[in-house]
């Protein structure tokens, strides 16, 4: 998942969590690069062991829309 919306990134963050589904944060820090304007979406990555239960996770959250494919 990329999004530039912090909201999507925690509320993302907190269901993936509250299903023990380890995630990384990318690019959260990039800030400090682009003048806190929001220009480089986040990535939320899972390890591809999760990736399905993560995609029927978020689906089932309603945010299956937010979702790229598996590429």
């Amino acid at each position: 998942m990329r999004t530039n919306d912090m909201v999507m990134v925690s509320a993302v963050g907190a269901l993936l969590d509250g299903a023990n589904i380890r995630h990384l944060l990318l690019d959260a820090n990039m800030s400090v690069l682009e003048g806190s304007a929001g220009a480089i979406p986040r990535r939320i990555l899972v390890h591809e062991s999760d990736d399905a239960a993560a995609r029927l996770l978020l689906t089932e959250a309603g945010l299956g829309r937010e979702l790229r494919d598996g590429n």
